[in-house]
């Protein structure tokens, strides 16, 4: 009799980057010195090797990481020809008139069909009201109209201008980036969790299970430190709604990918077999249009 293959892990999101091609000046800032060099697909399979509830690394979705339109055309480029990446989330300039052409030469050039999600680096901006700024807007209703989803990057204090942005155009497919970074190292989750459960109740909003282990003291992090947030995550917006996600290489500042896999295993530990497939596959195969896994 032949064994029934166990199911496949998404992780739905990871970066990429090769320094001698594309610089990323954010690593230039202090800390980050154990990430500063090229990180290749190839790396990402030697690393991975842990599993979530019994499933391996099946496919991913790779994120963008600057704001610069060459590096989502390489991206693009990349996941033509590398079976591991299944979906893109890129960057366009929102707020120029020609974005709806920059989304459509993106769609049509190498690997455009893996274009499935667009990003900007919201955590970075001072205005509290960008995501309702009217240039902003037209660029997000471009997506809207491409069949495009939209990743938000915000921190916990913006998580407001996240829902009314859910309120503005409710259907633009929207994904939470890293729980909107609550501040688990000082422990600080109350304000975090109002504005999170606000932005819960759009349906069109899911959220990632990732990033979190940066939010926390990176050194002495335990499981306990995170379950608080994993059980306000999976009260407010259910299994069916989180995705799990390492942020690697990011995440080698904390502990690593495999790390997080053992963290990530730990809390789902009381999920039902089909809340536990939602959560490392379903809900990224449906928000980013992936083929189900094999």
């Amino acid at each position: 009799m032949t064994a029934t293959p166990t199911p496949g892990l998404i992780d739905a999101h990871h970066h990429l980057w090769d320094l001698a091609e594309r610089p990323q000046a954010w690593l230039d800032e202090p800390g980050l010195e154990s990430i500063r060099r090229t990180f290749t697909p190839d790396d990402l399979r030697a690393t991975a090797t842990g599993t979530v509830a019994g499933r391996r690394l099946h496919r991913t979705v790779a994120v963008q990481c600057v704001p610069d339109v060459p590096e989502t055309e390489d991206l693009l480029a990349l996941a033509a020809r590398e079976p591991l990446i299944a979906a893109v989330v890129g960057w366009a300039d929102l707020t120029s008139p020609a974005v709806g052409d920059q989304l459509d030469r993106l769609l049509a050039g190498p690997g455009g069909e893996h274009l499935r999600s667009l990003r900007h680096l919201v955590q970075g901006e001072t205005d509290p009201e960008w995501l309702q700024r009217p240039d902003v807007e037209r660029g997000l209703a471009a997506i809207r109209d491409r069949g495009l989803g939209y990743d938000v990057l915000v921190r916990s204090h913006q998580l407001d201008q996240a829902s009314r942005l859910a309120e503005r155009l409710p259907d633009l497919p929207l994904v939470l980036d890293h729980a909107g970074k609550p501040d688990i190292a000082r422990g600080e989750l109350g304000e975090w969790e109002q504005r999170l459960r606000r932005l819960a109740a759009h349906p069109q909003v899911v959220c990632k299970v990732s990033g979190l282990i940066t939010e926390a003291d990176h050194h002495a992090w335990t499981t306990a430190d995170l379950r608080p947030v994993w059980d306000v995550l999976l009260s407010a917006f259910g299994p069916e709604r989180l995705m799990f996600g390492s942020d690697w290489p990011v995440a080698n500042l904390a502990g690593g990918w495999n790390r997080w896999a053992e963290t990530v295993d730990e809390l789902l530990d009381g999920c039902s077999a089909d809340e536990t497939s939602a959560v490392l596959a379903g809900t990224a195969t449906a928000f980013y249009r992936l083929a189900p896994l094999s």
